[in-house]
């Protein structure tokens, strides 16, 4: 893959529409986040890829191989990532990445390990784009889990080996159904829009055909502006969809397999790619698994109507499982609320709830409290139930 190589610039100085790297998002917010590095004789830029502890980092001077030893290599979370903007040491042999400028949001899930790390997909994005394909069947409960991390984006902006605070941006989560000419009939397919919506409340639905361009006119409107990134399992049609954008075959692409639908990993690394309409576009691998990293946020918008139904429960601290005057429970019964979505709902709490009961001691410490205040409530009631019977 190749990366465009930029005239030498004397001076960092000027408005940022001006800037080499403004098409890849640099703004007058980033040149003030940078002016004590500029005052070091540091270079701006954007990393494009990272494999093997180095990356590629777009500069005004060009693109050049950096090595990322220096930021706290140990930390997950703090690694250089694909979507960082960094300041590097342009005469240094080898160069460095000296620091990472404080990320305005970023996508994180938790690892597939037991040690409930974070690991940090993409940086400084603008548009998280979540890829289903139509050629299989969906999984409602894994786009719910897409979308409760995307929601966190702005939590998940890792806080830095500096200190500095956590970015306070937020990144808009889209559903994009690829492969849309295997489904022909339009009765059909808005369907299976309208499922999607069904649990992506406020989230834009598009479908896009990378066979027929059909919708692509309409999804390149979308992330022409900021920086995007697609997010999907493998066979999602996400390389082919970054292609068609491109107007080349820049990433490689691989059949899915006819028996379910599923591809295998043709992209390896997280690529950051220059869209010629305009912004920039990370590529990712397929994931596999999605685990929750710090998305309560996120979880609570995702399933925002139980969130709303829930204030109109008689008990403030209602469980929604057999408490009197409970609006949740009243929903199911009466059809207004899926039975699925309250399942799905206290899944992802419990699930976001142990991870961040590994990682934040004072979580720890309301978990056992609540865990012995209901203790307490049960003898009680026992002790009750048997004074009636004496």
């Amino acid at each position: 893959m190749s990366f465009p190589s930029f005239p030498s610039v004397s001076s960092l100085q000027g408005p940022s529409a001006s800037h080499p790297l403004s098409p890849y998002g640099w703004d007058d917010a980033w040149a003030a986040a940078f002016a004590p590095y500029a005052e070091q004789g540091l270079l701006p830029g954007r990393v494009v890829r990272v494999d093997r502890g180095q990356c590629d980092v777009v500069t005004p001077n060009g693109t050049l191989r950096a090595d990322t030893a220096l930021v706290v290599p140990r930390d997950p979370m703090r690694i250089v990532c694909t979507g960082d903007w960094v300041a590097v040491d342009p005469d240094g042999d080898p160069q460095f990445v000296r620091t990472l400028l404080p990320r305005r949001t970023a996508f994180v899930r938790s690892t597939s390990s037991q040690r409930s790390e974070g690991q940090v997909l993409a940086t400084n994005v603008d548009h998280i784009v979540i890829c289903l394909s139509l050629a299989v069947e969906f999984d409602l409960g894994r786009v719910e889990r897409f979308l409760a991390l995307a929601m966190s984006s702005s939590s998940g902006a890792a806080l830095l080996r500096d200190g500095g605070p956590a970015g306070d941006g937020v990144a808009e989560p889209i559903v994009v159904l690829t492969k849309a000419d295997l489904v022909p009939d339009a009765a059909t397919l808005s369907y299976l829009v309208q499922d999607i919506e069904g649990v992506a409340p406020g989230v834009q639905v598009l479908t896009v055909s990378s066979a027929t361009g059909e919708g692509i006119d309409v999804f390149s409107a979308v992330v022409s502006g900021g920086t995007s990134v697609l997010l999907g399992a493998s066979g999602a049609g996400k390389s082919t969809l970054a292609n068609t954008l491109l107007g080349h075959d820049a990433m490689e692409v691989q059949a899915a397999r006819d028996v379910d639908g599923k591809g295998r990993h043709t992209t390896t690394t997280r690529n950051l790619l220059l869209l010629p309409s305009g912004g920039v576009l990370i590529d990712t691998p397929g994931l596999r698994g999605v685990g929750l990293w710090d998305a309560e946020a996120g979880v609570g918008q995702v399933f925002s109507e139980i969130e709303e139904l829930a204030e109109q429960c008689r008990f403030h601290d209602c469980a929604h499982e057999s408490e009197p005057g409970c609006a949740v429970l009243a929903a199911i019964e009466d059809g207004s609320l899926h039975e699925r979505r309250l399942d799905s709902f206290r899944k992802l709490l419990r699930e976001n709830q142990r991870i961040a009961a590994k990682t934040d001691a004072r979580v720890r410490s309301e978990i056992l409290r609540g865990w012995k205040r209901k203790g307490a409530e049960g003898r009680a009631a026992m002790d009750a139930k048997r004074g009636r019977f004496r």
